[in-house]
């Protein structure tokens, strides 16, 4: 209990700083560099659902592990979700007071994702974006990937969204795709690379004809930081 406490501190602190920092705006949607991310990611997102046979999701319990201000819960409404099936949890407080107050009729509740207070299978797709990389102590890691797949029924998925580097980030550990397989041995994981690398999409983006040069570059699997993880289990 004592090293999932300290993992649960140091990352609250460690969004404590960023926002301290004003970093959080930096993720605004409406930017176009991040405009750019969001809609890449959520065509790899649809890509493997789809794939999965999992659209749409009418009837699907949907669980989002660092669920944030629930954004992400709220694009599985788009999805065919219904927002009474959706859930969240979060460690940080005033995330889960705003995921309440953006997605009303969800269930989001505080908690460390260390131990889930969900049945065994509760839900047929569980969610993780940039949540296993926030997590750099690999035991806390191994715990949190280990509770998503227990809450997930058998024949659902876990989704995850994150990134095999950030050089420039001490309070993160990338997580790379062979971990993914470790994390989840005996389960088929299906993978999709996206995300133009941010320091190099925020200079090019706002060059004439920014957009349509990063169109092209994203083209280029080995200028992508990101990828999308579809965990079947």
């Amino acid at each position: 209990m004592a090293d999932q406490d300290s993992e649960a501190w140091r990352v609250r602190q460690a969004y404590a700083r960023r926002a301290g920092r004003g970093l959080d705006s930096r993720y605004e949607y409406w930017r176009p560099e991040n405009l750019f991310i969001f809609q890449a990611r959520e065509r790899a997102v649809v890509g493997l659902l789809r794939k999965a046979n999992m659209l749409p999701l009418t009837g699907c319990c949907v669980l989002d592990v660092g669920c944030g201000d629930g954004a992400v819960l709220r694009d599985m409404v788009r999805y065919g979700a219904a927002v009474d099936d959706l859930y969240g949890v979060d460690l940080l407080a005033d995330r889960v007071e705003r995921a309440r107050e953006l997605t009303p009729g969800a269930h989001v509740s505080l908690a460390d994702a260390q131990s889930l207070d969900f049945e065994d299978g509760s839900f047929d797709l569980v969610l993780g974006f940039t949540l296993l990389s926030s997590i750099v102590e690999p035991e806390a890691r191994a715990r949190v990937a280990s509770e998503m797949r227990r809450v997930t029924r058998h024949g659902g998925l876990v989704l995850l969204y994150d990134f095999w580097t950030n050089p420039f980030n001490r309070d993160v550990r990338p997580l790379r795709q062979a971990e993914v397989r470790s994390l989840y041995p005996g389960s088929r994981v299906d993978l999709q690379g996206t995300t133009l690398a941010p320091p190099l999409l925020r200079l090019v983006i706002k060059l004439p004809g920014g957009w349509l040069a990063c169109s092209w570059l994203d083209m280029l699997p080995f200028l992508r930081t990101h990828y999308v993880a579809a965990v079947h289990i």
